[in-house]
């Protein structure tokens, strides 16, 4: 992946994004692009035109942290926002290919455990790399797919059923990609997440309108309801848990709230036999 363009690409939407007014500065009638220019942002930011040109084209050498501060404060970027900045600026060429991610036994004793809540652990690319029976129950019969297509992305935006598995499967989507421009933002030299972005951009219309928002979001927790042909709708939470040792790999835990409905039906689930061969996977 070209990093500069990224950059470039990344600060031209935010830029876009925040308008004059909303920041003090008067509202000119006439505007080519929308959203501030380079030298309304370059002075909210105090640098000059010339350096923030320099900045947007991935040009400037070491930028301060105080320089990159005042740029986010003057984008109004959010948290996950700000992190990807300073990942794309300086970023560096990764070295030899890291070996395949493996999940320490201790991460497979916690999954077995849980008996009733789905969870899984996912790796750079969104890639699973371990899950329990409940997470084969409700997300994917993941040993019967190729490894492949043990993918979050690739079943979110491929898989022909993720409609109805995802019961907001608008806003599962909008996670996915922002998900993986925080990785690509880590990982800018991942030639294997490259390609990942050029199949799902070939592939789905959605993932490749979606991909040019450049949407950052980094959500550990929140609402993700749930479908499964059995026992329908499941109104669900989810924690998602990084891994210090292993800051590429995040365990995702869905929960029910106790004496609920749902948790109820993941009950049920967990002592139906084969629960996790309904309304599975089809990945072309």
């Amino acid at each position: 992946m070209d990093r500069r363009a990224e950059l470039r690409d990344f600060l031209r939407s935010r830029r876009a994004r925040v308008q004059p007014q909303d920041v003090g500065l008067p509202a000119a009638s006439r505007r080519r692009v929308p959203g501030l220019r380079r030298e309304e942002l370059a002075l909210l930011a105090g640098v000059s035109v010339d350096y923030y040109v320099r900045l947007e084209q991935g040009r400037s050498g070491n930028v301060s942290p105080q320089v990159l501060d005042s740029v986010a404060a003057a984008l109004r970027l959010s948290a996950a926002e700000r992190q990807h900045l300073y990942a794309l600026v300086h970023a560096e060429t990764e070295g030899p290919k890291p070996p395949s991610q493996q999940v320490r036994p201790g991460l497979h004793h916690v999954l077995e455990s849980l008996e009733h809540a789905p969870a899984y652990v996912v790796g750079r690319r969104l890639q699973v790399l371990a899950w329990n029976r409940m997470a084969r129950v409700l997300i994917a019969d993941f040993p019967r797919l190729p490894e492949e297509q043990r993918n979050l992305a690739r079943l979110t935006f491929l898989d022909e059923t993720s409609r109805h598995r995802y019961v907001n499967w608008q806003r599962k989507a909008d996670d996915t990609v922002a998900f993986l421009r925080v990785d690509a933002g880590r990982h800018p030299d991942d030639e294997e997440l490259a390609d990942l972005i050029d199949e799902l951009s070939t592939r789905s219309e959605d993932f490749r309108r979606m991909w040019a928002d450049h949407t950052i979001r980094d959500e550990t927790h929140g609402d993700k309801p749930l479908y499964h042909p059995l026992v329908g709708p499941l109104a669900l939470k989810f924690e998602t848990f990084r891994i210090p040792d292993s800051p590429d790999q995040a365990l995702t835990v869905y929960t029910a709230a106790p004496g609920s409905p749902a948790e109820e039906a993941l009950r049920r689930l967990a002592v139906t036999p084969d629960a996790e061969s309904w309304d599975q996977p089809v990945v072309p």
